[in-house]
């Protein structure tokens, strides 16, 4: 919600009152018709506050807001001065061949590996550049891979999710969403993880990732290995978690699964963002199509 702008009891919006002042982006001199130099001083207030409370308001509907990062392996530029945003309560997905640097780049913003240089900024906040700082933060990373612990049981994981957090209570209730969210876990809770297929360890990985309760949930490659009934099912989920609050940023190379549940897609090449926009128009976009795409069977 864009926070309301302060008028100090007098009714104004930001159009009338740039017409009020006489400030516009054409001509940003102050008028001085009808008001002379006493005035000055409070339009020059009433400025400031206005240029504030725009900063407050793009401030507030951003989750995650990522400039000019960057990761180095050796002479290899993994991660180019990327810079990118992810709007509260959005989906945003990045696509690109194996070695383009999306893992780096979703390590970096988690803390996994060092952040050469740059900045990210999580609810207007420098996010940490520890991981288990960043989980307390309230973003949770679900693996490349998946990386459940094979000799505990299904629950057990779970419950390894919810370590920063000492609410008992609330830990409970969200183990029973999670459950809710994939029943297949809670049929299996008392199975050892390495026993379940490679569908059901995908869901053991993103509910292990949702018990600590994170704002942004960042995925790695979620539908890597599965067939292609499990990942409808995967993300049919992912889209009912994104519609209870949880913003999400995933890197896929399944493009097309990932431009339909995004609303923003980016397309990462040698490490740098070579072209972005709305979801809906990448996925009509030839060059993407022939790159990623390829044709819909018929």
């Amino acid at each position: 919600m864009t926070p309301d702008f302060p008028t100090f009891g007098v009714s104004i919006s930001p159009s009338s009152f740039k017409l009020a002042s006489g400030y516009s982006n054409r001509n940003s001199a102050i008028s001085r018709k009808g008001c002379g130099k006493a005035c000055r001083p409070m339009v020059l207030a009433m400025v400031w506050i206005f240029s504030r409370w725009r900063t407050a308001a793009s401030t507030v509907l951003l989750r995650l807001a990522v400039s000019q990062l960057t990761k180095r392996y050796g002479q290899t530029l993994a991660v180019d001065h990327i810079s990118f945003e992810v709007p509260k309560g959005r989906i945003v997905g990045f696509l690109g061949p194996n070695g383009a640097g999306k893992s780096t780049l979703l390590n970096a913003v988690m803390g996994v590996v060092r952040r050469e240089s740059g900045e990210v900024i999580f609810d207007g906040k420098a996010l940490a550049k520890r991981s288990y700082q960043v989980v307390a933060q309230g973003v949770s990373l679900v693996p490349e891979g998946r990386r459940i612990f094979s000799p505990l049981t299904v629950q057990e994981n779970l419950m390894i999710g919810a370590f920063p957090r000492k609410d008992m209570r609330q830990i409970e209730e969200d183990l029973e969403w999670v459950y809710g969210l994939f029943p297949r876990l809670q049929e299996r809770k008392d199975q050892y993880a390495g026993t379940l297929s490679g569908g059901e360890q995908q869901m053991l990985a993103i509910g292990r990732a949702l018990m600590s309760r994170p704002r942004l949930l960042l995925l790695d490659e979620p539908s890597l290995g599965l067939a292609p009934i499990l990942i409808r099912d995967i993300f049919k989920e992912l889209k009912r978690i994104n519609g209870e609050g949880v913003t999400i940023l995933l890197v896929e190379q399944n493009a097309r699964q990932a431009l339909m549940l995004s609303n923003r897609g980016y397309v990462l090449q040698t490490g740098r963002i070579v072209l972005e926009g709305r979801s809906q128009d990448l996925l009509v976009n030839p060059d993407v199509t022939a790159a990623y795409l390829g044709k819909l069977k018929k």
